[in-house]
């Protein structure tokens, strides 16, 4: 990782040393394209969950509740059995794509609680059942509803009535560094059921199998330690990692396995006689499959304990490079407390004051899912397609990725979520790293430019959009997010990292000339190609090749994406010409470039006869415009796509424009009035007189008024403004569906408050009305944007139609109003992000603990999709502390006076 000098030493350990273990392990490996070595590329079907016990990874490892070194050679998870289930309870379950009506789902119930940058402390909850774990019930209803309804809700574990009468264990796994490379852990579980009930509790590790695949890799090893005064103590042993302790009091035994598949159970051929799910077949069907000289790859101690009706058992674990160490240590328990403090007073310090306990809560558990997320992820295509000792099935190298073989990724990453994106997706980790900017701005920073480095990004400049498949298109937010970040830190600490905007600027030019040359077919700076997410909105895949009726579509989004890009790369270069005049060539070339595109968003080409333009007049709104022939079909489904120009927007400050500042700038400014006056105009809104006058000027593709025609049905509550944010399809489309016939198929798109009813994208077309996180905050930042250049003087009804003006500034605040109160309790005392779900709204063990969901329903706010992707959902926590300036006077809200304050640092114990 790359080290500022501030932070560079935290109390005399390395910031590298404190984040050398982490919780880099996946909640799920399985059913990743990583692991997919199947014919068809089915990777759901080639390691389902019933095969990961028994299965050794490729390229990483899984775990409940985990952490590892940074490099995943060693992994430390926790393991349980409840003496009733059919297998150890030793990752995550959640259904695939065909078992679910919804799509990928998992089927658990755990919450990350805390987590401070260095992961000097972390905690996490997992509600456990006393009951056998219904697999099969979770499989057969959602089949079923998949088959027979599917406008029916998911059948989550809730419903089944496993928690019923409180029959569960609460699992509290919390973890307390006493230094870089001596790491405390205390695992609690607390019976919250009528009777007493037995738990067995297996602290495991494991090394990531990296000698399976190529001959003459070397192999660690694993083996008791019996202490002097009678503890348990397993050795680890790794070439690279050197040597590890994991001293186990009180443990009633500890079992020894490989990390090697089983292939006996899995492939019916002679394997290793204590394969990977050796543990477990030991324990829950009693075989001999644990090795009696203790000693392998994997291990576990063993923990039986009865606990009675109410009460707690917790066992103590200490993980320690000292190769002497056998014990905890006598300060345990201070070293948890001090931990504690050290996080309250991180928090404290970097949350605004005047936050109310309620927010305080959410915003710290936003940033705790943000920081457990961080994810070991290994992946080397060229070996994925030409195969190792384990040659690669016939055809992968004309599947997918086949053309990114450059691709080397063994890096530490922020995922969406750890079990239902356990990869990395390139505009979420945009989202990603505003967020994270508030707890760890380095490694905000290292985000940022990590798919831009040489080992990701392709030779002709493309950003890999997710695993699943790197050619797809994500919208480029990489410069976006990193003047965020700028915009942060000269903000809270008054500095601006020249050298990192440097680095990114450089690297975008690369990504921006990939757009401009593959993007835009017909050079009109007209741009196609689908996009993640706002795909799911359309009536059919734009993405496809083969559009209806051999169409070519002209998208408002797609040509808005390139133009915010350039307005993005025009900012940054203004803000380094001030160190490096060099960059005002650039500033002008990119402001020249967003002029251009912003003339062709208005019509789709002067040569075409018949003009159809992405804007109509009649609805105020943009479409995407579909070419058959020399015919032009506007595709009028209102969406986020008809809003989405908006944002492609900056004010410039008169000052910026001052001829011994910005010479350049301001001579390719007056050229364009001189001589393309018709083109500034669609893209220079304000005036054009000379700057020092103090006219303000604001490059955005929408006038004013054409901005106060789309913020109408935008804030119009009958249409695209919920209780919870903007829904991205139009409420009007629940009565009034769109529909298009083309070669005599219908292309129809209905509003639908939370998952489609469609199909399209595999079953799992999630886009028909709910609200969407990242894209809320996008529109919240282009109107706080607008408000920069037009201030009081444009006032809106907010909502429409109920006669209350507000500033642009006051709709964005009250945008992210509605977006917070998604976690916040309401009047009768419940949270709308848990619907209808009364045990997760009442009861004291639950009601507390927030869950930053997927997406949302466009009705009543419910949380849908995937339960932990704080990734983007984090955002929240931003909002939050947005609302605190303007909700509160100034005296009363934190602010840091240096980075000190910011930068975690744990104290050293001796």
């Amino acid at each position: 990782m790359t080290e500022t000098a501030e932070d560079k030493r935290l109390n005399g350990i390395s910031r590298a040393d404190w984040l050398r273990w982490g919780p880099y392990l996946s909640e799920r490996q399985w059913g990743t394209v990583r692991e997919d070595y199947s014919e068809g590329g089915t990777a759901w079907d080639y390691l389902p969950h019933d095969n990961a016990r028994s299965q050794a990874y490729r390229w990483g490892e899984d775990g409940i509740a985990g952490l590892s070194d940074d490099r995943q050679h060693l992994c430390l998870s926790i393991a349980f059995w409840n003496g009733k289930d059919p297998i150890l309870k030793e990752r995550m379950f959640g259904l695939t794509n065909d078992q679910g009506n919804h799509g990928e789902d998992v089927k658990e119930y755990y919450f990350y609680q805390d987590s401070t940058p260095t992961h000097s402390y972390m905690k996490m909850l997992y509600k456990y059942p006393h009951a056998a774990f219904p697999y099969s019930d979770l499989m057969a209803e959602n089949g079923r509803r998949k088959a027979t309804d599917s406008s029916a809700l998911e059948y989550e574990l809730m419903d089944t009535g496993i928690f019923d009468q409180d029959r569960y264990f609460d699992i509290g796994i919390e973890y307390a560094k006493r230094n870089a490379d001596d790491i405390l852990v205390r695992i609690t579980a607390t019976n919250r059921g009528p009777d007493l009930h037995p738990i067995w509790l297996l602290p495991t590790l494991v090394f990531r199998n990296t000698w399976s695949w190529r001959a003459g890799s070397a192999r660690p090893g694993m083996s008791v330690i019996e202490t002097k005064s009678g503890e348990h103590a397993i050795e680890a042993r790794h070439d690279a990692l050197g040597t590890m302790r994991l001293i186990c009091p009180d443990a009633d035994t500890l079992l020894f396995v490989e990390n090697e598949t089983n292939t006996q159970r899995l492939y019916g051929t002679k394997g290793p006689a204590f394969p990977k799910d050796g543990i477990n077949d030991h324990l829950v069907k009693g075989a001999p499959t644990v090795n009696p000289d203790r000693t392998g790859t994997k291990a576990a101690a063993l923990y039986r304990r009865d606990v009675a009706p109410g009460q707690s058992v917790s066992i103590l674990l200490r993980l320690t490079a000292d190769g002497t160490a056998t014990e905890l240590g006598s300060d345990a328990d201070a070293i948890f407390a001090k931990r504690l403090t050290e996080a309250d007073a991180f928090y404290a310090a970097g949350l605004p004051r005047s936050l109310t306990p309620e927010r305080a809560n959410i915003a710290r558990q936003a940033h705790a899912g943000m920081l457990w997320s961080k994810q070991f992820f290994h992946f080397v295509v060229a070996d994925w397609l030409d195969g190792d000792d384990v040659p690669p099935p016939t055809g992968r190298h004309k599947g997918r990725n086949a053309h990114w073989r450059h691709f080397y990724a063994e890096d530490i990453i922020s995922m969406p979520d750890t079990w239902e994106y356990p990869w990395f997706a390139s505009w979420d980790l945009c989202f990603h790293t505003i967020a994270l900017a508030r707890t760890d701005l380095t490694f905000a920073k290292e985000q940022v430019m990590l798919l831009c480095r040489e080992w990701f990004m392709k030779p002709d400049g493309q950003v890999p959009a997710y695993e699943w498949a790197f050619d797809d298109v994500n919208p480029p937010l990489q410069v976006w997010a990193g003047l965020k970040i700028a915009e942060y830190e000269l903000e809270t600490y008054g500095t601006t990292d020249h050298a990192f905007m440097r680095r990114l600027f450089d690297h975008s030019l690369l990504y921006f000339t990939w757009w401009v040359n593959r993007k835009d077919a017909e050079g009109n700076n007209l741009f196609q190609g689908g996009f993640l997410g706002l795909d799911n909105i359309s009536v059919f895949d734009r993405s496809s090749g083969n559009l209806p009726g051999g169409g070519r579509l002209y998208q408002s989004d797609g040509t808005t994406w390139v133009g915010f890009f350039a307005l993005q790369m025009m900012q940054m270069a203004q803000r380094l010409q001030k160190g490096d005049p060099t960059y005002a060539e650039m500033a002008s070339k990119f402001f020249q470039h967003f002029v251009f595109i912003a003339d062709s968003l208005d019509h789709l080409g002067r040569e075409s006869e018949g003009q159809a333009d992405l804007w109509s007049e009649e609805d105020g709104l943009y479409f995407d415009v579909l070419r058959i022939g020399d015919d032009f079909l506007p595709l009028k489904a209102r969406s986020l796509v008809s809003l989405i120009p908006m944002i492609a927007v900056a004010a410039l400050d008169p000052a910026s424009l001052n001829e011994a500042d910005d010479p350049m700038f301001a001579q390719r400014l007056d050229w364009f009035r001189r001589e393309q006056s018709d083109l500034l105009g669609k893209a220079m809104h304000g005036g054009v007189a000379p700057a020092d006058k103090g006219v303000g000027l604001l490059l955005s593709f929408v006038s004013r008024e054409r901005l106060t025609r789309l913020l109408g049905p935008m804030l119009d509550e009958a249409e695209f403004l919920s209780p919870h944010g903007i829904r991205s399809l139009s409420r009007r489309h629940l009565e009034e569906p769109f529909a298009i016939t083309i070669d005599g198929s219908t292309f129809e798109a209905g509003y639908q408050p939370a998952e489609s009813h469609s199909g399209m994208f595999g079953g799992n077309s999630n886009w028909r009305g709910p609200v969407w996180m990242p894209m809320n905050y996008i529109l919240i930042d282009a109107l706080r944007a607008h408000h920069a250049h037009y201030g009081d003087s444009l006032q809106v009804e907010c909502p429409t139609g109920s006669g209350v003006m507000m500033t642009l500034q006051e709709v964005a605040d009250d945008i992210a109003r509605r977006l917070t109160a998604i976690f916040e309790r309401d009047a009768a005392g419940q949270r709308p992000v848990y619907g209808g779900t009364a045990k997760m709204q009442h009861d004291p063990h639950w009601r507390e603990n927030v869950l930053f969901y997927e997406y949302f329903n466009g009705d009543n706010g419910a949380g849908i999709g995937a339960s932990h992707q704080t990734g983007w959902t984090g955002l929240v926590a931003v909002l939050i502390e947005s609302l605190a300036r303007t909700e509160t006077a100034p005296d009363t809200v934190a602010q840091p006076v240096n980075r000190a304050h910011r930068v975690h640092v744990p104290t050293e114990v001796a």
